[in-house]
């Protein structure tokens, strides 16, 4: 059988609600996802309060969580120097995810950085990464297609994932966040970065109304693709596109999904019901 990799990010999930969730109810929810089974459980970022004040007690939250019976990985995103150098603190992080973008209006837009300013803040994290003994990741945001008109092609994305190659970096994560990718389009950007760069591991992240999710989980399944970010239940979305949220990839789809296709999750599934029972909001 099969077996794909999950990373839940109730990180995505709750950057887009309103609410402030008291930073109790967010440990104890993350502690039911860190024993669910999951490849990866991204838990909070570290960026300006100002930006996204839902995610302002990240650090209290990964002091607060019990890391005694997971074999996930832990993971936190961050957007500026600033940011990877306080998570250098926390022993327990594994992996540091970067909002890059191939759209430089989105990147403009998300995190204030030019494609120059970015490619100095991806090197300064990767060195960091490496001297504390954890991974960056770096998405290829927007890689599935481009809202804004910036030039957007297949050499595009070669180009930065070559350059993110060069770097030391081996998982790069490829993500559609306005819901706009088509399966036929997810299946050949896929197939031709996989074609392109055998070595490294692609994974999809995904934004999109329920009803076409499957279809697009299955384009890039069939093209290769083992590792996709979810968020129980579909919450949250990005607030920084200047657009209607979209919902992230509810793992409830994928999870159909994979037992209709006979896929292995490794997921505890008595666990994943009592996430999904859990009344965050």
């Amino acid at each position: 059988m099969t077996k794909i990799k999950i990373l839940e990010t109730p990180r995505d999930g709750m950057q887009g609600i309103e609410q402030f969730i008291p930073t109790e109810k967010k440990i104890e929810y993350i502690n039911i996802l860190l024993n669910c089974g999951f490849h990866t459980v991204e838990v909070g970022s570290f960026v300006s309060p100002k930006a996204i004040p839902q995610l302002a007690d990240t650090a209290k939250v990964l002091d607060k969580l019990d890391y005694s019976n997971t074999n996930s990985r832990i993971a936190v995103l961050v957007a500026n120097n600033k940011g990877g150098d306080i998570a250098m603190n926390f022993d327990i992080v594994d992996d540091i995810i970067y909002p890059f973008s191939v759209s430089e209006t989105f990147l403009k837009r998300n995190i204030n950085q030019n494609f120059a300013e970015a490619e100095k803040t991806i090197d300064y994290l990767q060195n960091i990464c490496v001297k504390n003994n954890k991974t960056l990741i770096p998405f290829l945001s927007m890689g599935l297609g481009n809202p804004y008109g910036d030039e957007w092609n297949i050499d595009i994305l070669n180009f930065w994932t070559d350059k993110f190659k060069s770097k030391g970096i081996n998982y790069v994560p490829v993500s559609d966040i306005i819901g706009e990718a088509e399966p036929d389009k997810i299946y050949e950007i896929f197939t031709a970065l996989k074609n392109e760069f055998p070595d490294l591991e692609f994974g999809l992240h995904l934004h999109s109304e329920v009803k076409s999710a499957s279809n697009k989980i299955e384009a890039a399944y069939n093209a290769g693709i083992r590792r996709f970010d979810t968020v129980l239940g579909g919450l949250g979305g990005c607030p920084m596109t200047g657009r209607e949220m979209i919902a992230n990839l509810d793992l409830r789809v994928l999870l159909n999904y994979c037992e209709a296709n006979n896929i292995e999750t490794g997921l505890n599934m008595e666990m994943v019901n009592k996430a999904g029972w859990y009344n965050l909001i």
